[in-house]
């Protein structure tokens, strides 16, 4: 009896090491994903100025609230075919509060790798803006809506929407946010041009009926990341999307302003993190240390009861001998 306890303790022992050597170095790698069917909804807010097509002029100073909902397209990620690809649709909206008008809308459409975050080829990706017209050949690539799984101190590309392509963040430093330790990174996005916009010319003050001006945008985006999960904490940006003529000069501001995420959605933000870092970390150590230890406990009690079945069968043996030897005729 005490050989198969022995041997079942034993095995087991050995099965749980190995269990929690794969937990270890296998399991991360399949197990820890970006979700297909998500759902946040984030804020921001400040000042700005902008031209308002219903009262064809630009209001300046006015307090700016800019709400995006993202929501994951599990459809479009099953019909991708690969466990690996997520997909997901975001609504923008710029909201002039003191008027209560909405001035921009944005939408995107982006799949991506659901360990790096890298956005893919594939699925239909589409990113379009009301307020920029005459585009060609958006360049979707790079970082989106997450950064890779264990970000790193180090620059990444980064897809504007805006920008209709990516566009370098670099890492310049670790601030705590909401009692996070994120990874900030900063973009600076020079005075580019970016698509046409035909306008009248007396809105411009240029002679003639309609002018067709360039739109040239420019902007400082900072973001805070945790480098843990790759979920970006908060996000604040300033910038300008104006139209210009050949020598230069700004003739419309489409918008101008600075932007921050609200307090309310950074704690939102944070607090989701915190469950993510929870999962990663049941994933990453707590299940396999448990099965390393429970493994080394089951090892070590089928080895003692194997040294005690052994000295047990040794004083048998002894036992024997010392018998044969006082039972023998003189």
């Amino acid at each position: 009896m005490r050989r198969v306890v022995w041997s079942v303790l034993t095995g087991l022992g050995v099965f749980f090491i190995v269990v929690a050597l794969m937990l270890r170095f296998f399991t991360p790698g399949q197990a820890l994903k970006f979700p297909l069917n998500e759902h946040t909804i984030v804020t921001l807010q400040g000042t700005g100025t902008y031209f308002s097509e219903a009262q064809l002029q630009e209001l300046a100073d006015v307090n700016v609230r800019v709400t995006e909902t993202v929501l994951g397209d599990v459809g479009a990620a099953d019909a991708a075919g690969s466990s690996h690809t997520a997909v997901w649709r975001s609504f923008a909206s710029w909201t002039d509060t003191n008027n209560h008008a909405r001035f921009v809308y944005m939408s995107s459409r982006l799949p991506f790798d659901r360990k790096t975050g890298v956005l893919l080829h594939c699925c239909g990706a589409t990113a379009s803006e009301t307020d920029i017209s005459g585009r060609h050949g958006l360049n979707i690539s790079g970082q989106s809506f997450v950064w890779p799984i264990g970000t790193q101190k180090k620059t990444y590309q980064v897809f504007d929407a805006t920008l209709g392509a990516p566009t370098p963040y670099r890492y310049t430093g670790t601030q705590i946010v909401n009692g996070i330790t994120t990874y900030k990174f900063v973009t600076h996005i020079p005075n580019t041009a970016v698509g046409t916009q035909t306008v009248p010319a007396s809105l411009v003050g240029l002679p003639g009926i309609e002018v067709t001006l360039p739109e040239y945008y420019t902007a400082t985006k900072v973001v805070w990341v945790d480098p843990v999960t790759g979920a970006p904490i908060r996000h604040d940006e300033r910038g300008q999307l104006v139209l210009q003529d050949s020598s230069g000069t700004t003739r419309l501001v489409l918008f101008a302003g600075d932007l921050v995420t609200t307090p309310a959605s950074v704690a939102a933000n944070a607090s989701s993190d915190r469950s993510n870092q929870l999962k990663i970390q049941l994933v990453e150590t707590v299940l396999p240390i448990s099965a390393a230890v429970l493994g080394l406990i089951l090892l070590v009690a089928g080895l003692v009861l194997s040294r005690r079945r052994m000295d047990d069968e040794y004083e048998e043996s002894e036992d024997f001998d010392d018998g044969e030897s006082y039972g023998s005729p003189a």
